[in-house]
């Protein structure tokens, strides 16, 4: 973890929270990234798909960024201290996103940083590493979204370098407060200076793919719900 945020102490203090608004249940990935794409933001959704624990999990809100990295020094006293701190440190509303730099040395996530995150109301989590205690994290109903699954403890494998910092996950630059949904399809990320912009088109969206849904199974055709409409 960076100085700074190690001096910082527990408190939850991160990253302002994030309450979604009214609507927001609307809002899918898709949604989002054709948003994006209208807001010349063309490259904000992850490359490689996180699969979720539980098939239709969804997840909405600002990130909370933390970064491991290979160690294999601990503390025997206190092997966790980094990861307690930061887990101590959510925010009600955020999104946790660890990255790894694509590792498989182990799990980064469980039942108990999950449970901790749930009483702290956050969000979900994502990350380009691994889960463990899956089948504990599905019973809690924690949105968690992932690379792949692995029952190893990080300790004295990996550490948490730095939190709170602009991380990479998939391609994407993800920085902290940024919006970040993950949902069956993948994960998006909407940049926090063009929020408005997105969020607004994004519900415009899902109010008019509701009227082009109803209007095509009237009968109406495709090529007539596209003119009148532009959506598809």
């Amino acid at each position: 973890m960076s100085s700074a945020n190690a001096a910082s102490g527990p408190a939850r203090t991160g990253t302002a929270g994030f309450t979604p608004l009214p609507g927001d249940e609307r809002l899918t990935t898709a949604i989002l990234s054709d948003s994006c794409d209208e807001s010349g933001l063309r490259n904000q959704v992850l490359q490689h798909r996180l699969a979720p624990i539980v098939p239709g999990s969804r997840a909405f809100g600002r990130a909370r960024t933390v970064r491991f990295a290979p160690a294999l020094e601990f503390d025997l006293d206190d092997p966790y201290k980094e990861s307690i701190d930061f887990i101590d440190g959510i925010g009600e509303g955020q999104m946790i996103v660890i990255a790894t730099d694509s590792n498989n040395d182990s799990g980064f996530w469980g039942e108990l940083f999950s449970a901790a995150a749930l009483g702290a109301k956050a969000s979900g989590v994502i990350t380009d590493g691994n889960l463990r205690d899956t089948d504990k994290i599905a019973e809690l109903g924690f949105p968690s979204f992932s690379r792949s699954r692995r029952p190893i403890d990080f300790r004295a494998r990996m550490r948490v370098v730095a939190s709170d910092v602009v991380v990479e996950l998939g391609g994407v630059l993800i920085a902290p407060g940024d919006l970040v949904m993950a949902d069956d399809d993948g994960a998006v990320v909407i940049p926090r200076s063009h929020e408005d912009e997105v969020l607004t088109r994004a519900r415009t969206r899902a109010s008019n793919e509701s009227t082009v849904l109803a209007e095509l199974l009237s009968g109406d055709s495709l090529r007539t719900v596209w003119e009148r409409h532009g959506i598809l």
